[in-house]
């Protein structure tokens, strides 16, 4: 039996790819054979291939993908989502290819599941047939994605086992039967010296790796970089620490020009701090072993071992640089945990919360008090996790994603960031602080460290001329592309015609970038609008400027064209300011409301109206 079944995911934190492991640990158990990987990761091919290579030869594929931001497809999924486009693959070319596609989104939004119906649409027009009918988890559903989710795995298994149906002696393996673990993990024996943590916060060498040529490519290469300045940028009485961070290509590792665009966004992994992990380690009762050198293989011959685990490491690095133990748990995590208590009472307890109807019980308990798989570990006690599930109990580290805050134009050979720290209360007696700013925050330039950044490409562009207005809205860390934006016009183009709008609470408190903005306002080259939302008893948006400004800018932007951007937090700031440029239009266009809406949507769909909002 364990006929093969293709796997791919397209995720932007975790939770697709979460479903995806879902999903192969559920295979297993039906005697399939599952490989998972990320969707970019399947057609690895040079840019001059012409046609697809592997997938015309798989029978059946399971795709799970998630919608990131405004209805945009993951970033491990826009390669191969920018290749199945081209216009050169036959329409025929995936006709042996049977599929079907979980759709991970939130019907709140106007383009719910979009990538996910993308893809569907497009798979069958290269001639892939649907086996199972495609799925839509909700995250606004009563019981999240899983109460879309489980019901749809039942019926994929049950349409995959009529296809394939099971002999005698092949019945599925009971959930309550604990599953094989993905690697194995081992005490390295004879090992000369105790493993080291790599200096920088990737396993590739970027002097050698991913070149062609003498010039690198732009994107998707690891960079090192030294940290030259990490300064609180907000007030001191302010609850909100940002920080203006500042990294500078190491030239003596990396010896090209350093290349990005305004708009574009660097990546940088996290690690956990030394102490957290020391109390981690101890926690679990693994100090004595923590620097023992341990070695990783793949416990089936289908799993791939990424390349960081193909040299020895300790627990100590694993918790250090791989595993993160300070996220809030999936339900995986409870799922997993629940095989290796002895205690009956907890064991039960973690079921629940895998199960549909616990779905409210664990939100209460995990979800809405942010609670981290720390303080998880610390509220049950008869668990025993040996080393061989670390990799299927404990979530990846992922790399965070800022906006590049500055242009080459006035900064070549480095790039800056603009940071919220991320530190808020819940009902929980810790204050609850982000992996990745917490991390951030401890980084002192005087250290002379050494980081790996990788720059990815934004989703927001400069009008193709400078003649072309650029009317800017970016409240609080959201200025960051607007700045990039500013330095790249003022500097290399030499374009007066800026206007930005800028929200943040108080103006001597987080007015980020005040000095800049009223520089370049007296040298005539922007207009800076800024909503201070606590100065007055009347609280005060941008999209309230916006429409008091509608007089001037009806004629920038039905005149001259000009180009709007808008970047910030997506809970309520990106509708509210697009239902005040409909406002706009429609009092001082003289449109109907309808004929307002329409008016955006076209700016929209000609890149005349992006936004770049995340949550």
């Amino acid at each position: 039996m364990h006929e093969p079944l293709l796997i791919l995911y397209g995720s932007q934190t975790g939770c697709a790819e979460d479903v995806a492991l879902r999903i192969g640990r559920e295979a297993r158990r039906r005697h399939f054979r599952p490989e998972i990987m990320a969707i970019d990761s399947i057609e690895k091919v040079p840019k001059t291939t012409r046609r697809l290579t592997r997938l015309p030869n798989i029978e059946y594929v399971v795709f799970v993908v998630a919608t990131t931001g405004q209805g945009e497809e993951p970033d491990n999924m826009k390669q191969f989502w920018r290749f199945l486009l081209k216009k050169s693959i036959p329409v025929d070319a995936l006709d042996r290819m049977r599929f079907t596609v979980f759709g991970l989104g939130d019907s709140s939004y106007a383009k719910f599941n979009y990538p996910a119906r993308k893809l569907y649409r497009r798979l069958l027009q290269l001639g892939a047939q649907c086996f199972y009918d495609r799925g839509e988890g909700d995250d606004q559903h009563y019981l999240g994605i899983d109460g879309t989710l489980d019901p749809w795995l039942g019926g994929l298994w049950s349409t995959l086992l009529g296809l394939h149906p099971r002999p005698e002696g092949y019945e599925p393996i009971p959930d309550t039967v604990r599953p094989e673990p993905t690697y194995r993990v081992q005490v390295q024996e004879g090992y000369a010296s105790e493993p080291t943590a790599p200096a920088v916060h990737d396993d590739r060498d970027a002097t050698t790796g991913n070149q062609d040529g003498p010039v690198p490519p732009r994107y998707g290469v690891p960079i090192p970089m030294r940290l030259t300045c990490n300064k609180r940028i907000t007030s001191p009485e302010h609850f909100q620490d940002v920080r203006h961070v500042e990294l500078v290509r190491d030239a003596a590792r990396y010896p090209w020009a350093l290349t990005y665009r305004p708009g574009d966004v660097a990546t940088l992994t996290p690690r956990n701090l030394p102490d957290e992990v020391d109390s981690f380690l101890a926690l679990m009762g693994w100090q004595d072993q923590a620097d023992q050198p341990l070695t990783v293989t793949p416990h089936e011959a289908w799993v791939h071992l990424p390349v960081a685990l193909r040299r020895p490491v300790t627990l100590r690095m694993l918790f250090t640089t791989h595993f993160d133990i300070y996220s809030v748990p999936r339900r995986s995590f409870f799922e997993m945990l629940a095989y290796f208590t002895t205690d009956e009472q907890e064991t039960d307890k973690l079921r629940e919360f895998c199960s549909a109807e616990g779905q409210d019980d664990l939100y209460a308990y995990s979800h809405r008090v942010r609670r981290t798989i720390v303080e998880v570990l610390g509220d049950f006690h008869s668990y025993r996790i040996p080393l061989d599930y670390l990799f299927d109990v404990f979530p990846d580290i992922r790399p965070r994603s800022f906006s590049i805050a500055s242009s080459l134009a006035r900064n070549p050979d480095s790039l800056q960031l603009t940071v919220a720290i991320v530190d808020y209360r819940t009902r929980m007696s810790t204050p609850r602080r982000g992996v990745c700013t917490k991390w951030l925050a401890t980084l002192r330039p005087e250290a002379d460290l050494t980081l790996l950044v990788t720059i990815k490409p934004g989703t927001m562009n400069l009008p193709a001329s400078p003649a072309t207005p650029l009317i800017m809205v970016g409240p609080g860390t959201g200025v960051a592309p607007m700045r990039s934006f500013i330095q790249e016009r003022v500097e290399r183009q030499k374009a007066p015609d800026n206007v930005l709008f800028f929200g943040c609470r108080g103006k001597t408190r987080d007015y980020l970038y005040a000095d800049e903005w009223a520089d370049l306002a007296a040298r005539g080259m922007l207009q800076v609008h800024a909503a201070f939302s606590r100065d007055q008893d009347r609280k005060v948006y941008v999209q309230e400027l916006i429409r008091a400004q509608g007089e001037q800018l009806w004629p920038l932007i039905n005149e001259r064209k000009a180009v709007i951007v808008v970047s910030g937090n997506a809970n309520r700031m990106p509708e509210d300011v697009k239902a005040a440029f409909t406002d706009l239009v429609a009092r001082w266009g003289d449109y109907s409301p309808q004929g307002a809406a329409n008016y955006i949507l076209l700016l929209e769909k000609t890149k005349r109206y992006q936004e770049e909002c995340w949550y």
